[in-house]
């Protein structure tokens, strides 16, 4: 039984690192711009009907100041950087138990 443990932690404590390794890759790959950030958030596009209200004139303003792409791909961004924390804390916690069952 204990030469089963240690081979179920040694495959646990790879598979953490597996894990970690790939969220760090992945992140690596999309903060060097080889890759693309997945899209979770995107932009609609809606047509209004009315022209040249004050309130089409304030999000033309708006939009000169602050691209909605920039939003959107901030946005995306950050939550690509929440769901890699998850990946390399989960596989923290992988190794981690492959680590107590080896000792």
């Amino acid at each position: 039984m204990s030469f089963m443990k240690k081979i179920i932690g040694w495959i646990l404590l790879f598979l953490g690192l597996i894990i970690i390794f790939y969220a760090l890759y992945s992140s690596y790959g999309i903060f060097s711009a080889k890759t693309q950030v997945p899209e979770i958030f995107s932009i609609v596009e809606k047509e209004s009907v009315s022209a040249g209200t004050i309130e089409e004139v304030v999000q033309q303003q708006l939009k000169g100041v602050l691209p909605t792409e920039s939003i959107v791909g901030l946005l995306n961004l950050i939550a690509w950087s929440i769901f890699a924390g998850i990946l390399i804390f989960g596989g923290a916690q992988v190794a981690s138990l492959g680590i107590k069952l080896i000792k």
